[in-house]
């Protein structure tokens, strides 16, 4: 078995996943397997992957939308052999990201697993730099992973800058960096926190919801270098884009992301409590939630701040107008 898995969450992207593809194929190192979870695309996608290899596998466990694994065997999720690595290919109704990392923590099997977008490619060492620093790790203590940056395609550039300069560990959420990173995984710990269950018609829960009670627990390594160069896309489905309309579209899914954000143990000062506490009064508004104050983790601050709250609450509403004009 291999020791890591780069998983792609992908919605009608045929246009942008064969540049992720290539990048893998000229990876240094061979030994990972690449799983793709189709999210309901309708632009060839599937069609496309077959084109990559002969079937190897003809079927396999079959999911809903929310990525739940159901019974019974399905033709919608089989395996490839491409020139360079072993493919699988999941098919699922479309329910959002986080239902693609649902998908990817119930399916993946190696030590490691990566998140590489279908806009997104690897430097052609990734890989090799991901496994040789997991595998020349301190031993003796329980480390979740590695953390590395995002590029950015444009200006060649990391995203937010650079780690502090000496820094070999750290617990994430503690770490003085505001930008993109990548975070390569433990399976085992996030096979712990999976499936992340979402409600029905919000797709704008973010996945970082599971990684965030990972990363609250558990140290990562930390390695000043390019895991993947990173091309923002515009447009309604990309996830970058319209934070607005996602805080409308998807409200409770914002509330219950900050109430898990609230009781983090590291990187949490009151500073950010009271925002993740503005931000969580807001969603209990827009998603009409009488029992928001008894479901807070911090009830007094979430009562003292409540006007507040109520007037986010207010220009995410007069945001969402001034767009759909």
């Amino acid at each position: 078995m291999k020791t890591l898995t780069v998983f792609t969450p992908t919605y009608n992207r045929k246009h942008t996943i064969g540049r992720t593809y290539d990048s893998l194929c000229r990876q240094t190192c061979g030994d990972f397997e690449w799983l793709v979870i189709d999210d309901g695309s309708s632009d060839g996608t599937r069609e496309w992957v077959e084109s990559l290899g002969d079937k190897v596998q003809q079927e396999g466990q079959q999911f809903d939308w929310m990525g739940r694994v159901l019974d019974g065997a399905d033709e919608n999720h089989f395996v490839i052999q491409t020139p360079k690595f072993k493919l699988e290919y999941v098919y699922k109704p479309n329910g959002g990201l986080y239902t693609g990392y649902n998908v990817a923590y119930a399916t993946i099997q190696t030590e490691l697993c990566v998140c590489i977008d279908s806009d997104d490619y690897m430097p052609d060492d990734a890989v090799e730099k991901m496994l040789g620093a997991w595998r020349e790790r301190p031993q003796g203590k329980d480390y979740c992973g590695i953390l590395g940056l995002d590029f950015n395609v444009v200006d060649g550039k990391p995203i937010g800058g650079m780690f502090p300069e000496g820094m070999a560990e750290a617990f994430q959420l503690e770490i003085p960096h505001r930008g993109d990173t990548k975070q390569v995984m433990r399976t085992d710990l996030m096979k712990q926190v999976a499936p992340q269950i979402g409600f029905e018609g919000e797709k704008d829960y973010n996945p970082f919801y599971m990684l965030v009670q990972v990363l609250d627990r558990f140290p990562i390594l930390v390695l000043n270098e390019n895991f993947c160069w990173v091309e923002y896309q515009i447009g309604a489905d990309s996830m970058s884009q319209g934070i607005w309309k996602q805080y409308k579209r998807s409200p409770r899914s914002y509330a219950r992301y900050r109430i898990n954000e609230m009781v983090m143990h590291h990187g949490n000062g009151w500073g950010n409590k009271m925002r993740l506490c503005v931000h969580y009064v807001s969603s209990c508004i827009l998603s009409r939630d009488k029992d928001w104050l008894n479901k807070s983790p911090l009830k007094l601050m979430t009562l003292l701040l409540s006007p507040l709250g109520g007037m986010l609450a207010l220009v995410v509403m007069w945001k969402n107008r001034k767009v759909d004009r």
